[in-house]
């Protein structure tokens, strides 16, 4: 807990001094954009204010003011404080990433409660701010406690962020999109080939897939359009593109899924490994320093544990193609404990063996875990989980498809996460798009397609 104790006014004396150290971060100057309606584009941490080709994150100066009022306000002379005047020279400019310091000293005690006090804001290039305040000090002691204060959540997906910067530099992976006969898919294949993830080819009905493309308002000149208006012949036509050489990703459009998958599961000319396919859902948790995977929740129903096998090693391939050294699995289920009468943990607890013995490689596989022991620390330490999955997966391997997909719908709809979806297991990734998807992650899903497809090639940078 962060205790704030006031000074009151006549125990304040010439000379006192109270300083505290401030990280600039990029989401302050999110929270103050929003805050203040100042939408000025030199204070945004992606945004080009001055056209020089790089982003400025200035801290709005009025920002760094405000720290001077956190000083007064929780530390001299404390709680019950409040302000008068404050003048203020800025002097300087902090960036995003900088430290300050401020500093505030008591110069003058006024009569009526009054007090004044020198202000300082330093970084590290010299003074940002400096000038006076002058506060009405708290009459008598009092403390409050920081922690009752809720806490704030930017909604930005930095790791996307991130992961688009890794993929974009690299060749755009050769893509067959399959159908691409409505506004949507054909907008996000477009959208993958304008920021050089994918080199789409279309296959499907040329007269659908150009008025869609019309509708959208977006350019197919310089496309390839494999005119075949039935859609499970353009599905079977786009697996034979893989054969050929000539793609190294599917990507869905506007066709039933099954129709799809039924081309590439063939057992004679389809994509089959000897895997299982599996659906792994890339996700962009507010407030979650690294992906959260989650997966199974788009194909098999209900995983038996031989499918479960593949699921886990789907999903671990898929990590570690996007820069997650050692993935930490966690096989959820409703309890921490191998439970008889709950057959999800006696699975949970065989992958786990496996894992040890090598049979599912490339990661740590811990199970059975609770969805908050699986994801939070404290929960882990307090259930007495001391591995090094609990309280830090990063791949949630659900019972079954139903449980999967809830846990994904509340990650989107409730946590605000960004998802990214791709079917893992067939000879090349699969991008699985849906009609509810926005453009960013259509984009992620492309992105992630192609680090995968990079990886498997191996030339990932």
């Amino acid at each position: 807990m962060t205790i704030f104790n006031a000074i009151p006014y006549d125990q304040l004396e010439i000379g006192m001094e109270a300083q505290i150290k401030r990280l600039v971060r990029a989401d302050d100057l999110y929270v103050f954009a929003h805050a203040s309606g100042n939408l000025n584009p030199m204070h945004l941490p992606k945004e080009d204010g001055d056209g020089d080709g790089k982003p400025e994150a200035v801290a709005p100066s009025a920002w760094i003011a405000a720290l001077i009022s956190g000083v007064l306000g929780n530390q001299l002379p404390g709680p019950g404080t409040l302000y008068l005047h404050q003048d203020t020279e800025f002097c300087g400019r902090a960036h995003a990433g900088e430290e300050l310091t401020v500093t505030v000293r008591v110069a003058e005690k006024l009569e009526g409660g009054v007090v004044r006090l020198s202000t300082l804001v330093e970084g590290p290039s010299g003074a940002v701010a400096k000038g006076e305040a002058r506060v009405i000090a708290p009459d008598h002691a009092q403390s409050f406690d920081g922690a009752d204060v809720p806490g704030l959540t930017v909604q930005r997906h930095a790791n996307f962020d991130r992961l688009l910067a890794r993929a974009e530099p690299l060749p755009p992976v050769s893509t067959v999109v399959v159908c691409p006969e409505s506004p949507d898919a054909v907008a996000g294949a477009i959208l993958g080939a304008e920021h050089t993830l994918i080199a789409p080819i279309f296959v499907g009905a040329r007269p659908k897939i150009e008025a869609a493309a019309e509708e959208a308002g977006v350019s197919i000149a310089g496309v390839e359009i494999i005119d075949i208006p039935d859609h499970r012949a353009a599905a079977l036509r786009s697996v034979a593109l893989v054969h050929e050489g000539r793609a190294r990703a599917v990507m869905k459009g506007h066709l039933h899924t099954d129709q799809l998958l039924h081309a590439i599961l063939k057992k004679e000319g389809g994509l089959r490994t000897n895997r299982r396919l599996s659906h792994v859902f890339v996700m962009d948790v507010p407030g979650l320093d690294h992906f959260l995977f989650v997966t199974d929740a788009a194909i098999n129903i209900a995983p038996d544990l031989d499918c479960k096998v593949s699921i886990v090693q789907n999903a671990i391939d898929l990590a570690r193609s996007l820069g997650v050294e050692t993935p930490k699995v966690g096989i959820l289920s409703a309890v921490e404990t191998v439970t008889p009468s709950i057959p999800s943990t006696i699975d949970a607890a065989v992958l786990s063996k496996m894992a040890d013995r090598g049979q599912i490689t490339g990661g740590l596989v811990d199970g059975p875990l609770a969805m908050d022991n699986a994801v939070d620390l404290g929960a882990a330490r307090t259930k007495g989980l001391t591995g090094l999955v609990a309280g830090r997966a990063d791949i949630l391997v659900a019972p079954n498809l139903e449980s999967g997909n809830m846990i994904a719908k509340e990650l989107t709809f409730l946590a605000h996460a960004e998802a990214a979806g791709i079917v893992m297991g067939a000879q090349v990734p699969v991008i699985l798009t849906s009609r509810a998807d926005d453009d960013r992650a259509r984009l992620a899903s492309c992105a992630v397609a192609a680090l995968y497809a990079h990886a498997q090639a191996g030339d990932a940078a």
